[in-house]
């Protein structure tokens, strides 16, 4: 099991400056004078949470790069916000507050964007933590040949089944690289809106 975030932002960088791209690690919690956005306050004893207040920065993403594994991690988006997590920095899956929304579409939450919807809306509202739980199987590669495509084996959203065995035929656009690789890192997105994350696991089966 691999925690990458620890209580500064070690492990991780982007495509620019670290401290120029609007993430950081604190306290995250809905602005009071403002729903729309994320105040972060100092972390002190609490557990770390990374956290970019209002996004329109840069995409985050681990040093360290991985095949198949399952992610758990939590969740919290104020009103209206928009991200995404990209497995191997690749494989969007799509992050936005669809609360009581009751037609769901690959761009809202839980959708793994531009291929399939999510099965139903487990959404929760703005501001709440949600817990994503997706077990991801990597594409497979003859040298530069790929053999096999990736697949979504299983995702979960707050409890809820929301994707079974879905295939992926291509990376989604904006990537870290832009094309698909035997391993690559969990990405965050960060120049859309705001969001925060915790309790950041990726389980790497051991051979």
């Amino acid at each position: 099991v691999v925690e990458p975030l620890g209580k500064d932002l070690n492990g991780w960088k982007t495509n620019g400056s670290l401290e120029d791209s609007k993430w950081t690690v604190g306290v995250a919690k809905v602005d009071p004078d403002n729903i729309r956005r994320l105040v972060v306050e100092p972390l002190g004893d609490a557990a770390p949470e990374l956290v970019t207040c209002e996004g329109h920065g840069q995409d985050i993403y681990t040093e360290q790069k991985f095949g198949d594994c399952v992610i758990e991690l939590e969740l919290m988006v104020p009103l209206g916000s928009n991200s995404g997590i990209y497995l191997m920095g690749e494989y969007e899956v799509q992050v936005l507050d669809s609360y009581g929304r009751e037609d769901v579409g690959p761009g809202d939450i839980g959708g793994l964007y531009g291929a399939q919807a999510p099965s139903q809306n487990a959404a929760k509202k703005p501001g709440e933590w949600q817990k994503f739980v997706i077990d991801f199987q990597a594409p497979r590669f003859d040298g530069d040949k790929k053999i096999s495509n990736a697949v979504f084996r299983k995702v979960t959203l707050n409890g809820k089944v929301i994707h079974k065995n879905v295939e992926m035929y291509q990376q989604t656009p904006g990537g870290v690289a832009g094309r698909e690789a035997p391993t690559g890192p969990l990405m965050f997105q960060g120049n859309h809106g705001g969001v925060a994350y915790r309790n950041i696991k990726i389980h790497v089966p051991t051979e």
